[in-house]
């Protein structure tokens, strides 16, 4: 299969689509339209959109990805007024989130509708929505005229992209068309909670954390168990990226984490560093600029034969999170064999940093 690209002129995430870039939009609105797969850029990471509400498009999405068929789809929305098809019942929850974060990086998952086919959503009787805020991914799905499956577009289990050149190195071949609208915004999956119940429910932490959450509908979020460890065997996920594989680069990771703060990193991952160095590995390091500088005054640790990519820092752990799916990608390329990244505490948008790394780690912790 031909994968056509089409790459926008202004890639600005603030301004409406350009006239010019509304018309190569249009050409990707058709495919989508018309049942075939298209990658393109939202606010989070880009997305692999099909037809939600055609049963082959989303198998074809399944298919494109390599993605387990139980593993459920966010359908994305461009208007608010769109969600209401979709679903049963709209939770007094539900409308207080989205009036606060609608458009923007959080997805509900709601009671389905019958509209939506059971492919779309891995078998549930429950929906994933979101309505991104991303300019050009929602002048899409209006152009489009349905709701847009939209997974990460990514070979399951890898990274996500968050670049058009990622979406080309793992699905060229596999998709119809990918949109090149720049680089993501902030570089991890959107927030996932469950409003399908009576109480919300964490799924997946993002960049609308579970504090901002609690803000707004004023109760302690329950978190799924999903978040701090494993899926239990036999355990039908409600959300994407709770049960399988995902992130992971092709090396293997160790996660160091900090039972106070950073206290103790530093030292942890220069002795893993040293052994796996002794023991004829090529490893690499994920880390801060800040965990490197207090590396280097350590007598066990020497920069020599370790290949290091550094990831925002411990002050801002937006660029942190902006940086991660890259950094990751990046060590793919490289002939790292093992890897050592560093943690950080799990508040606020830490709390989504470390999901993506643990998951990425499968779940192998040091903590210090």
């Amino acid at each position: 299969m031909d994968t056509a690209i089409y790459r926008l002129d202004d890639y600005c995430l603030t301004d409406a689509v350009s006239e010019a870039d509304r018309e190569k939009l249009k050409k990707a609105a058709e495919i989508l339209a018309g049942g075939g797969l298209v990658a393109f850029p939202t606010e989070t990471v880009y997305g692999l959109g099909g037809n939600a509400l055609n049963p082959e498009s989303s198998r074809r999405i399944y298919a494109a990805k390599g993605r387990p068929s139980d593993n459920p789809l966010i359908v994305h929305i461009a208007d608010i007024g769109d969600l209401g098809p979709l679903v049963s019942n709209i939770p007094e929850s539900a409308r207080r989130l989205a009036e606060r974060f609608w458009p923007g990086p959080m997805t509900m998952v709601f009671k389905k509708s019958g509209l939506v086919p059971k492919e779309t959503t891995g078998g549930l009787d429950t929906i994933a929505v979101r309505f991104p805020v991303h300019p050009v991914a929602m002048e899409l799905i209006r152009l489009a005229g349905v709701p847009v499956a939209a997974p990460s577009a990514n070979l399951s289990g890898r990274p996500s992209t968050t670049t058009a050149e990622h979406c080309i190195e793992d699905l060229s071949g596999r998709i119809d068309a990918i949109v090149d609208g720049g680089g993501a915004e902030i570089g991890v999956e959107s927030t996932i909670i469950d409003v399908s119940g009576p109480v919300p429910q964490l799924l997946r932490p993002g960049a609308v954390t579970k504090e901002m959450i609690e803000d707004t509908l004023g109760i302690v979020l329950p978190e799924d168990p999903a978040i701090k460890g494993p899926l239990a065997p036999g355990v039908r996920p409600k959300a994407p990226g709770m049960k399988y594989r995902h992130y992971a680069p092709k090396a293997p990771l160790q996660l160091v984490v900090g039972r106070d703060g950073y206290t103790g990193v530093a030292a942890a991952a220069a002795e893993l560093l040293r052994s796996k160095l002794k023991a004829g590995f090529r490893p690499a390091l994920l880390c801060t600029p800040e965990c490197l500088e207090e590396m280097k005054t350590l007598d066990s640790f020497s920069e020599k034969d370790i290949i290091i990519r550094l990831a925002g820092s411990r002050a801002n752990r937006q660029q942190t999170a902006h940086d991660l799916f890259e950094m990751l990608r990046e060590l793919d390329e490289t002939e790292a064999e093992y890897i050592v990244a560093e943690g950080c505490p799990e508040d606020q948008l830490g709390q989504a940093i470390m999901n993506r790394l643990k998951k990425a780690a499968a779940w192998q912790i040091l903590y210090v």
